[in-house]
């Protein structure tokens, strides 16, 4: 079937577009998944196995441009084509469902929303709040890993869910590691404050943020 025959017996407009991005992968976020053996390999050489697994993580709808490795991070320029207008107005339904208490339904339509634009970080983020409030701990670290390297800059809500996320499934550094990342960001607000204490970590005595919590590199 073609293109054109596809989207005649698609209700989503023709204005289907590509859109380019770079997002930036980090290495604590990946540390014993397939990404994260990209950083045990030499960061000059871009091989065609590094390209085969950023592929396999985006998926085939996503086009790799360019991929920059250091030790700590990878810096991948995308190119995805999509209807952005319908899934920005599936993304904010999908939050107005949420707020009204109907996560499960919310859920579906952002993953909807992330089906025709798979780079909206805003249905991202919705999706990986909401799966936190249903206890689908391990969906959604993964979910919020993507939505902070969609969103490209951190806040404190994200954050704190991809802590309780990681407590839940017994990766307390990496918990840690998230909160003292927000602790960065809002020293002041209390429930960062107290997860933290919760862990072990007085955030009065100092040592957050800049690796204040090590990973471990035995999680997975």
């Amino acid at each position: 079937m073609s293109e054109s025959d596809d989207q005649s017996k698609s209700p989503r407009p023709a204005s289907r577009v590509w859109h380019k991005r770079t997002l930036v992968l980090r290495r604590d976020d990946h540390v014993g998944d397939p990404i994260g053996l990209i950083f045990l390999e030499d960061p000059a050489a871009i091989s065609d196995r590094i390209i085969a697994r950023l592929r396999d993580y985006f998926g085939p709808r996503v086009r790799i441009l360019k991929a920059e490795i250091s030790y700590e991070e990878i810096a991948v320029d995308l190119e995805s084509r999509g209807w952005r207008d319908e899934s920005n107005h599936l993304a904010s339904a999908a939050a107005d469902l949420h707020r009204k208490g109907a996560k499960r339904n919310a859920q579906s339509m952002y993953r909807e929303a992330l089906d025709i634009d798979p780079l909206n970080a805003d249905a991202m983020l919705g999706l990986g709040l909401s799966l936190v409030e249903t206890e689908k701990w391990a969906e959604a670290l993964a979910t919020l890993k993507r939505a902070r390297e969609f969103q490209g800059t951190d806040n404190v809500e994200m954050l704190l869910a991809m802590a309780k996320c990681a407590a839940r499934l017994q990766r307390a550094a990496s918990a840690i590691l998230y909160l003292e990342r927000a602790y960065d960001i809002d020293p002041r607000n209390f429930m960062v404050r107290r997860a933290l204490r919760a862990l072990g970590r007085d955030p009065s005595q100092g040592g957050s943020g800049q690796g204040g919590g090590a990973v471990n590199s035995g999680e997975s």
